[in-house]
């Protein structure tokens, strides 16, 4: 999803392929006083502490976002008010539709492209 988003927001190759170096060299083992486990690699997920991640992040989620709200289009609220269908900080993010079946299609369509 992170190189989707780089490619998506027109991040040049070559800071492309540095992101995808720096992030694809993450291992990590766990120790106790009696025990030491084997390296492994970390495959998914963003590095906490680095100041690049919750930048990726946030493209990543808006990503999804965007193709999730495509699904729906904005929530009536009455007296020609509309809203955008999805509010969204972070990780958390809220639904707001006006039919019951648009929810469903949001979540669904959120569901894929979380997988």
């Amino acid at each position: 999803m992170i190189q989707l988003a780089l490619r998506m927001y027109h991040i040049p190759e070559d800071i492309q392929v540095m992101l995808d170096d720096y992030f694809s060299g993450f291992r990590m083992r766990f120790s106790t006083n009696s025990y030491t486990t084997d390296w492994i690699n970390l495959e998914i997920g963003i590095a906490t502490g680095c100041t690049i991640s919750p930048i990726l992040f946030v493209m990543a989620m808006e990503v999804i976002l965007e193709a999730a709200e495509d699904s729906a289009g904005p929530a009536n609220l009455g007296c020609g008010c509309y809203m955008p269908p999805l509010k969204a900080f972070m990780d958390d993010a809220t639904i707001i539709c006006s039919k019951e079946n648009k929810t469903r299609r949001m979540l669904e369509r959120l569901d894929v492209l979380m997988a």
